[in-house]
């Protein structure tokens, strides 16, 4: 596996932690592609009776693999698709006739995401590019398994700088659960190219914008309350989560699509930014993880769904920690545009 593909910054982008000043005397030129085909390899649900919606190709129950199993006449069974408490997705893009493809995020655990990739008929070997949204262990632990899939890898992996940071979370009422950190050193000698950046950067020439720190604007999403880090030998408060980014990519004729992981930074929030990165008004799908679920995010979604309702996107697709009730709202006020995700389904925008 190899790639020449790493991520170049934007031109005359000199932002700051606060980039609001900057971005808004700032139009980033994001070429349109002619397709663009997100895969979810990972995410909290897999149901192989799902139907397709829309843009939303459904993986079925033929699509699964032969497995061992003493208990079945012929001593086989089917193994299906693993869903997991984490998100992953193969995003491809197409243009003048040419498909590049990229990892956004891995999952949580060492194997779902090899296991998925197999079953799907995803080769690991086509993917050029990584990008990690966030340092949060159930968005990184499958490079583990991607590792062991192709062997040595020659692969770019885009992060924020506070992706290393150590974390923890402290719940009132309950003794606090410190994070699994990646390890630079380690990633680096497995043959992953770190690429470090809080700035906006692109991929595949000026075809993909990931979109580095997103300036928070909206006031009511405050990040992650429960969350500490440790700097300057102790814990501190470290509730935005500022290695929080997302991807961004223009279809022709459609409009932006935005892909998030765990969406830290608010599902508000990152839209109003890719809009004010790119310069474009129309929203056409909105992707991954709102991170609305419990009782600490849900009071947000009456506000959420009335943001996401002025930006008026054609497709919203909620995924991994987005939460029930949360799904349960944009359900209800996106009838048209809501689709429910599940893992191995195809959405070709």
């Amino acid at each position: 596996m190899c790639s020449t593909d790493a991520a170049a910054p934007v031109p005359g982008f000199a932002g700051t932690t606060t980039q609001a000043d900057q971005t808004a005397k700032l139009e980033i030129p994001l070429e349109p592609v002619d397709s663009l085909t997100v895969t979810m390899l990972i995410d909290n649900i897999a149901d192989l009776t799902a139907p397709d919606t829309g843009p939303a190709a459904r993986p079925g129950l033929a699509d699964g693999t032969r497995v061992d199993d003493a208990l079945f006449a012929g001593g086989w069974a089917t193994g299906g698709l693993v869903a997991e408490h984490g998100f992953s997705a193969l995003v491809t893009v197409t243009k003048n006739g040419a498909d590049h493809h990229l990892l956004f995020d891995a999952g949580l655990t060492q194997h779902a995401l090899s296991t998925n990739m197999g079953i799907l008929g995803v080769d690991p070997g086509s993917v050029e590019t990584i990008v990690l949204s966030h340092g949060h262990f159930d968005h990184v632990s499958g490079l583990s398994g991607f590792v062991r899939s192709v062997g040595r890898v020659n692969v770019p992996v885009v992060i924020h700088p506070e992706f290393w940071t150590r974390r923890r979370l402290v719940i009132p009422g309950k003794d606090p659960v410190e994070l699994p950190t990646a390890s630079k050193r380690a990633l680096e000698e497995t043959g992953f190219t770190i690429v470090e950046d809080r700035q906006p950067s692109f991929l595949f020439d000026n075809s993909v914008l990931i979109t580095g720190e997103v300036d928070r604007t909206t006031g009511f999403e405050k990040g992650f309350p429960p969350q500490q880090a440790w700097r300057d030998g102790g814990w501190e408060p470290d509730p935005l989560v500022l290695d929080d980014q997302a991807l961004i990519v223009n279809v022709r004729g459609k409009g932006l699509v935005v892909l998030t992981g765990c969406g830290h930074a608010g599902i508000v929030n990152i839209t109003r930014y890719a809009r004010r990165l790119t310069g474009a008004e129309k929203i056409h799908a909105v992707m991954g993880g709102f991170h609305l679920g419990g009782p600490m995010f849900e009071p947000l979604i009456p506000q959420v769904c009335a943001e996401l309702k002025k930006i008026a996107p054609d497709v919203i697709v909620p995924a991994h920690c987005t939460g029930w009730n949360a799904q349960r709202a944009l359900a209800g006020q996106f009838p048209d545009a809501f689709i429910p995700n599940t893992v191995g389904t195809r959405y070709r925008l």
